[in-house]
């Protein structure tokens, strides 16, 4: 039998207001634990949330990017559980009216097709607290740094339709989210993570099977993995005639595999109700308005421009527009050097590489996009030549100069584009090659053009790499040709 695979992602993105969603408290990353939680965050007696404006503007932000409709009025409701991180015995969610409704997101796959998928609302909430499984004699500690941070949690349609959809899916939200400024989407420190729900069903059937949700993944490769597993899982459950059960799961990136916590709980589980500390929030059209006239440019609008005004490839403006940071790098490098296709290769290339080999994100590259810009100018204009590129940009990246002119010069990497000190220099090639000159002038003409790549070596290997190739390649052949 075949199956289709059925998922649909609820991602939860911490939103980057500098205070949480109905206190003062500070939400940095990385403080002492229990030192960023004051008593609105505890839920103790006397206490009362206010909500925070700019977590309001963030969501809203993000609603009008994804083409969603923007409700006049959301109402925040209490999500009753109990869990040993969540420290008033409710989280302040928003069930039944979200301030994000329908909207969708373009995704990009493998092949540079696209495809939509539906987003079926975003709601703000607050973030629980992080339980740590460290070194307590055995028990278990709890941090409740992170409670009350600013949660916006999106919720796809069940459109996806494999692991490969799912990872492009939470790429297009992590470049949007980011492009806006409203998260930094470290998915390392939770900054975003996703519940994973997946289900399968036979090909052609139109009813959704039993769905499993995988809880807080935090990175593509995980989602990407924990969905293979899951998919394998339930078709072998299912074809040696067991039943799925409808159950939240963890995923063990290190046994590669999903593992049962729970049984799903349904939503009136949670016996949901309105929050009475809280008024319904109510957006008027001018506020709205707003925020939509002071949105960034979109990674979609970027990607467009990137092809209709610069002339690249999909593939390459897919790729250079995929985050803010590397798509201002490669547009200062752009206007540096003035050609967009030698700024897109240098930096999918030779930067890219140096990156991956560092671990380091763009933010942090040693070579800034205007010395790169300043390096591909000096290419352009054959000052230098590829080989002596490199060079350059080793030099630059290891700190050895802070403009490629300082180091071409101290280098000696000019290239040498004079016509008579390349022609003495290939007269003395063939002075002393008359073994390579005889072979060459004995071969079959089509053959010849191997036979060159000789000659071409010497001549760059006499200059130190500092002659012009093209020139060296045309002088040659002209030279060896009058032998014949």
């Amino acid at each position: 039998m075949q199956w289709e695979t059925v998922i649909g992602l609820e991602v939860h993105v911490q939103l980057a207001t500098r205070s949480k969603i109905f206190s003062g408290a500070s939400t940095a990353f990385g403080a002492e634990p229990n030192t960023q939680a004051c008593a609105v965050d505890l839920g103790l007696p006397g206490v009362l949330p206010v909500l925070n404006e700019s977590a309001v503007a963030m969501a809203v932000q993000f609603g009008l990017a994804i083409h969603a409709e923007i409700p006049e009025v959301s109402v925040f409701d209490r999500k009753n559980y109990f869990y040993p991180d969540l420290p008033k015995g409710y989280q302040t969610s928003q069930m039944y009216h979200p301030i994000v409704g329908a909207g969708e997101v373009e995704i990009t796959l493998d092949d540079g097709s696209t495809k939509r998928i539906r987003v079926h609302h975003a709601h703000l909430e607050e973030d629980a607290g992080k339980s740590l499984h460290e070194d307590f004699h055995g028990m278990t500690g709890v941090d409740l740094n992170r409670a009350g941070t600013p949660l916006l949690e999106i919720v796809s349609e069940p459109d996806l339709r494999s692991a490969k959809e799912a990872a492009a899916y939470l790429k297009a939200i992590h470049s949007i989210v980011t492009y806006l400024g409203i998260s930094d989407g470290n998915m390392a420190e939770g900054s975003m993570r996703c519940d994973v729900n997946v289900s399968v069903r036979p090909l052609g059937q139109e009813a959704y099977g039993t769905r499993a949700e995988i809880k807080n993944v935090n990175s593509f490769r995980f989602v990407e993995r924990a969905i293979a597993f899951e998919v394998e899982r339930q078709v072998e459950l299912i074809e040696d005639g067991g039943k799925v059960v409808q159950e939240t799961r963890l995923f063990d990136p290190d046994r590669d595999e999903t593992r049962s916590m729970r049984t799903k709980e349904e939503a009136n589980d949670y016996r949901y109700f309105p929050c009475p500390d809280l008024l319904p929030v109510v957006l008027d059209q001018a506020y709205v308005d707003h925020l939509r006239s002071n949105l960034p440019e979109l990674p979609a609008e970027k990607r467009a421009r990137f092809e209709q005004e610069l002339g690249l490839s999909a593939y390459d403006a897919s790729v250079l527009s995929a985050t803010r940071e590397m798509a201002d790098y490669f547009e200062e490098a752009k206007n540096v050097c003035g050609d967009a296709k030698q700024a897109a290769n240098w930096v999918q290339g030779e930067l890219s590489g140096a990156l991956n080999r560092e671990g380091l994100p763009i933010v942090d590259s040693p070579v800034s996009a205007r010395q790169l810009g300043e390096l591909i100018a000096r290419v352009m204009d054959d000052t230098i030549n590829g080989k002596a590129a490199k060079q350059v940009f080793q030099a630059l990246w290891n700190g050895q100069g802070a403009r490629a002119d300082d180091i071409i010069e101290a280098q000696g990497l000019k290239q040498v584009t004079d016509s008579g000190a390349i022609e003495a220099m290939i007269d003395q090639v063939i002075a002393e090659s008359p073994g390579q000159v005889a072979q060459y002038r004995d071969a079959e003409p089509d053959k010849r053009g191997k036979m060159i790549g000789y000659f071409v070596g010497q001549v760059m290997k006499a200059s130190r790499g500092t002659a012009n190739p093209q020139q060296v390649n045309q002088l040659l052949k002209e030279k060896l040709d009058a032998l014949c």
